[in-house]
């Protein structure tokens, strides 16, 4: 089981790192043979296996962050830099077609008027963001290398205070069931409601 299985990181079962001495199952009963620990002794090796667990994990854990650390990426924003500002779609209303993986998932560009702590920063919304709170986290944006000129227009998009964003649909236009050896999977063509009018 897992408890009695051996775990890399603390060179131990969890099991015998957490009662200082091996799991008693049928398999391994004939191996267990040491003798009771009582009073100062136990006290003892009890806190001896605590140091040592505890240099094992950190150990591991410093073997896993060099890991991680190869493919990580500071990212860091000046004050004046233009961003992109990821928007997540409300899942669970855009079913049909392909319309949520062509939905954007980034929308700008907005100017950074303050750095607020190592990770998050300030920017310049526009007026129709005014219900959003203007501070993001760094992992929510992403540089934006373009011309002024090319903006993603929010007019498409509507979101709400936590930058989520949906489009209603108006009327079922036609269904179609396509039927494949041992099943059919219906397909339905939908007329959509955004700001630009009815599509």
């Amino acid at each position: 089981s897992y408890n009695n299985s051996y775990h890399a990181s603390i060179k131990a079962a969890p099991f015998e790192a957490l009662y200082g001495r091996k799991c008693r199952s049928p398999i391994y009963w004939s191996e267990v043979k040491e003798s009771q620990l009582t009073g100062p002794e136990l006290v003892r090796e009890t806190t001896e296996k605590i140091v040592q667990i505890k240099n094992r994990l950190l150990t591991a854990r410093s073997r896993q962050k060099s890991y991680a650390d190869l493919k990580r990426r500071l990212t860091e924003f000046e004050v004046g830099d233009k961003v992109m500002l990821k928007v997540s779609p409300w899942r669970g209303v855009i079913r049909f077609g392909k319309r949520e993986k062509l939905s954007p998932r980034f929308i700008g560009p907005f100017k950074v008027i303050e750095r607020i702590g190592p990770v998050a920063y300030n920017l310049e919304l526009l007026d129709k963001l005014r219900g959003i709170h203007n501070i993001f986290h760094v992992s929510n944006l992403k540089r934006c290398f373009v011309n002024d000129d090319v903006v993603i227009p929010l007019d498409e998009v509507q979101l709400d205070d936590k930058l989520h964003f949906a489009e209603e649909p108006i009327e079922i236009m036609d269904r179609e069931v396509k039927r494949l050896k041992q099943s059919r999977i219906p397909i339905v063509k939908v007329r959509w409601n955004s700001r630009r009018g009815p599509e």
